[in-house]
């Protein structure tokens, strides 16, 4: 029998309503932690879409720091997505690792430049070849100083106060307060330089007590890549980084190609980094990207009316559907369900939760804001921001995304105009406090009971 002799239905997120049930819970006592992958929770079940309009470093910060998480996307040169990954990683933490550093002899213009590059206040001057600690110099030396060619050595302080590793936050910020002083170097046990403490990243861990942050207390990051050697070699560099999560993006998941990059970046990758992969729509397709190596897989396919893949193949899955079928056997093997692709609401967020999912893409919702990439242009009394991608391909040094992706169904790449829209952390606000609505309604006080006892019924 042909597989059409009975079309089956499927479902989209306006296409069903939450039940109601009784309930002891309200919204401020919801807790929204989650799972990211097997190894890895967030705050809240949000991810910033590797899309060159929506996430660079300065959108991946944000939503790390508010619990979720971001993708830097991959249409970029592999040293700039390497070093926006960098720029997440280093802008907050207990201790910076690995710092940044000048040598004595170095310039003050090349201390200068360092600091505008990493968006940095000061740097540890290293003596060579034994690697110690002779002095700090910072904005505040080099403020009002005009001959950029004279050497670090003649600026640079010279008592600096340095710690050993694991000192404590509380130690940290008496010793500052002693010494009048914004950041502590800290040393090995031969003097040599092993991190660096600073007031603004003491006073951001106490700012947002919910960020997303791994052991070092550095904010998470995820990044993009696509398929074959080109996503390894990309995945290899990011990890060096200290990336935590790479996402295979595919359009098309259920390819040996996809099944074969998540593999190759597992056997390479497996001790530090995490592996998401998708998309997909259907149960058997997570099955292989999971027996290839996946720690998460991400559903959508021609989800929406507008996907590409629906108007232009006539290929799909409404995303209710999609996220029910693949969500029942990826709990049979612990591993997380991520949605991307038609969410444009807090209610879409829930009724994800509700269908099995454990987080959330989200995209054009993103788009538009403060943190996004882009530029803010005005036309008829309206602020837009806009991004053009096919500028941003023609710097990749191989191919465009068409060709790495060859299920991809692009339409001729041009200017993404969205509206402007303010600050992401009010957006982000927004959504979760809707989900935290959502989740009273249905008295579930946390994701996990979410996710086992709401009811959805059909609204049409």
């Amino acid at each position: 029998m042909k597989r059409n002799a009975e079309i089956r239905e499927a479902l989209g997120f306006d296409d069903v309503l939450l039940v109601p049930a009784e309930t002891l819970v309200k919204p401020e006592d919801v807790v929204t932690r989650t799972r990211l992958t097997r190894d890895i929770e967030l705050s809240i079940p949000v991810i910033a879409a590797g899309l060159d309009y929506v996430t660079e470093s300065r959108m991946a910060v944000t939503i790390a720091q508010l619990g979720g998480i971001g993708v830097i996307h991959d249409n970029m040169p592999l040293g700039k997505q390497v070093e926006e990954v960098r720029r997440v990683k280093r802008a907050e933490g207990n201790v910076v690792a690995s710092p940044i550093t000048v040598s004595p002899e170095s310039s003050v213009a090349e201390a200068l430049d360092l600091m505008t590059t990493y968006r940095i206040s000061g740097l540890p001057v290293i003596e060579q070849p034994s690697q110690k600690v002779i002095g700090i110099i910072t904005n505040r030396d080099i403020r009002f100083f005009e001959d950029y060619a004279k050497p670090v050595s003649e600026l640079m302080s010279k008592n600096v106060i340095t710690v050993k590793s694991g000192i404590s936050q509380a130690e940290a910020r008496q010793l500052m307060h002693q010494h009048r002083i914004e950041k502590l170097v800290v040393v090995d046990e031969d003097g040599r330089c092993a991190g660096l403490m600073t007031v603004k990243d003491i006073e951001k861990l106490s700012r947002y007590p919910h960020a997303a942050r791994d052991v070092f207390g550095r904010l998470r990051v995820g990044a993009s890549v696509s398929l074959g050697k080109d996503a390894v070699d990309r995945a290899n560099a990011m990890a060096d980084a200290g990336l935590d999560v790479v996402f295979v993006d595919v359009a098309h998941g259920h390819s040996r190609e996809a099944f074969s990059t998540v593999s190759m970046i597992r056997q390479q990758r497996s001790s530090n980094v995490q592996v998401v992969a998708g998309n997909v729509a259907t149960a058997d397709a997570a099955m292989s990207l999971i027996d290839a190596g996946a720690d998460a897989i991400k559903v959508g396919l021609g989800a929406t009316a507008c996907a590409a893949s629906r108007r232009l193949a006539g290929v799909g899955m409404p995303q209710l559907t999609a996220v029910m079928n693949v969500a029942e056997q990826c709990e049979l093997r612990g591993i997380p369900v991520i949605v991307d692709g038609g969410v444009l609401s807090s209610a879409h967020i829930a009724k994800a939760i509700a269908a099995g999912a454990d987080s959330v893409m989200i995209s054009d919702l993103f788009a538009g804001t403060d943190e996004a990439p882009g530029e803010i242009v005005y036309q008829d009394a309206q602020a837009y921001k806009v991004v053009n991608p096919l500028a941003k391909a023609q710097h990749r040094p191989t191919t465009t995304s068409l060709v790495r992706d060859p299920f991809r169904l692009d339409e001729d790449a041009v200017d993404t105009s969205v509206p402007y829209r303010g600050s992401v952390t009010h957006m982000v606000e927004q959504l979760v406090g809707g989900l935290k609505m959502s989740m009273a309604y249905t008295g579930s006080r946390d994701i996990e009971a979410m996710r086992e006892n709401a009811e959805l019924v059909k609204a049409k």
